[in-house]
């Protein structure tokens, strides 16, 4: 989950607000136990990110890699997203953005990837 909360150009939401939400997510993960290494559906991440090119309607969230981008986020829907989309994958389509899904490409371990495949990679975005 990369959510766009604390830009330094603070283009996209209130910066109290975009620190609220990160707040919220960092408590959440950890209240219900999604950044357990454990747990059968696997870990879940969370990155606060500078800035995801929006600038508007923020805080925005990505789910990745589902590529669901959720605006207005606040820390009161922090927890909805979590429960209904992270637990239930049940994506809120009343909050959703946009949408830039992974396209199937099977990932590989670090020793596949060639430097070529990282270039062309990054020449692609």
């Amino acid at each position: 989950m990369l959510l766009c909360a604390t830009a330094s150009k603070a283009k996209c939401c209130d910066p109290a607000t975009g620190l609220e939400t990160w707040n919220a997510l960092k408590r959440l993960v950890r209240e219900m136990g999604l950044d357990d290494q454990q747990r059968p559906e696997g870990i879940v991440l969370r990155s606060k990110v500078d800035c995801l090119r929006v600038c508007e309607r923020g805080p925005i969230l990505v789910v990745w890699p589902e590529g669901i981008w959720y605006a207005d986020v606040t820390a009161d829907k922090m927890e909805a997203i979590l429960h209904r989309h992270i637990i239930n994958n049940q994506p809120i389509e009343e909050w959703i953005y946009k949408t830039t899904p992974f396209q199937n490409h099977s990932l590989q371990s670090a020793s596949q990837v060639s430097t070529t495949n990282i270039a062309t990679v990054n020449t692609e975005h």
